[in-house]
């Protein structure tokens, strides 16, 4: 390894610690390795001699560019449509139906609460489209998709996917809701584009600032990121964020200690508040 690209120890401690404080990402100490070679080109192409050099001027950058950046090589934005299809096939089974029947100003309020490059929230907005069928004139179903992320909520607003990352779909979705880009790659259509609204957003932040409370949170994969005390902290700030009756997705791999939360378990990776 280039020399320039060697990390100590303190080093290593001294970001990887900011980066949990204010992002709620915990980097285990066999993360050193990995830190370094995801930093290390970076390091090089500003020019600095040490980790230490860097983390000064990512901590100083006033615009917030050189932390996003941080974040964004730490972390693996890695997910694909219809990726642990139970939740939305339970999402339109179960959930839709019941407020469908339920809300009164046909105001259904959906966040997408690490969306990456828009998969799952475009999932989302397709589903509910098919659903409410000839009723969605008359239904506010916009989705909020939030990241911490800025590369990642730049493709999320292109919409542009590869024929591979599309094949998962059935034909009447890509017919539908897709039109050709190039012949490699399909974009989500405008009217489509047009029901997610895409936001930065640090799930780590004191309060969640927004003014109505949601029916659904989907925040999947996430939490693997968190230790058991941030990861409690963020489940009640959900809990906080849904209407009486809505629901939390997360992911296969993760779970809730049910002791440290008024969510109701409802099956795996899939809670109610009541």
């Amino acid at each position: 390894m280039d020399e320039l690209k060697q990390i100590t120890y303190k080093e290593f401690k001294a970001i990887s610690e900011y980066i949990e404080d204010n992002y709620g990402i915990h980097l285990r100490d066999e993360k050193q390795t990995l830190v370094a070679g995801r930093l290390g080109n970076e390091l090089i192409s500003l020019g600095f001699e040490s980790f230490t050099e860097y983390f000064e001027y990512v901590k100083e950058d006033s615009s917030g560019d050189a932390v996003i950046k941080l974040i964004d090589k730490i972390t693996t934005n890695h997910t694909f449509f219809m990726r642990e299809a139970e939740h939305f096939y339970y999402y339109r089974d179960k959930v839709l139906p019941y407020f469908k029947n339920t809300i009164k100003d046909n105001d259904l309020r959906v966040w997408c609460a690490a969306c990456s490059t828009g998969e799952e929230a475009y999932t989302l907005a397709f589903i509910t489209d098919e659903f409410l069928a000839t009723d969605k004139k008359v239904w506010d179903k916009k989705i909020l998709a939030t990241d911490i992320s800025s590369k990642v909520l730049h493709l999320a607003e292109q919409g542009v996917y590869s024929n591979d990352r599309i094949a998962p779909l059935p034909n009447k979705w890509r017919l539908t809701y897709f039109e050709k880009y190039d012949s490699d790659n399909w974009v989500v259509k405008k009217e489509m584009k047009n029901e997610v609204i895409y936001r930065k957003f640090n799930l780590m932040d004191r309060d969640f600032p927004f003014r109505k409370k949601f029916h659904v949170i989907f925040c999947r994969n996430v939490m693997i990121y968190f230790d058991n005390e941030t990861k409690e902290r963020l489940v009640n700030k959900f809990y906080d964020a849904l209407s009486p009756g809505g629901y939390l997705f997360i992911g296969h791999s993760e779970s809730i200690n049910k002791e440290a939360t008024k969510l109701r378990y409802i099956m795996p990776s899939i809670y109610r508040k009541e």
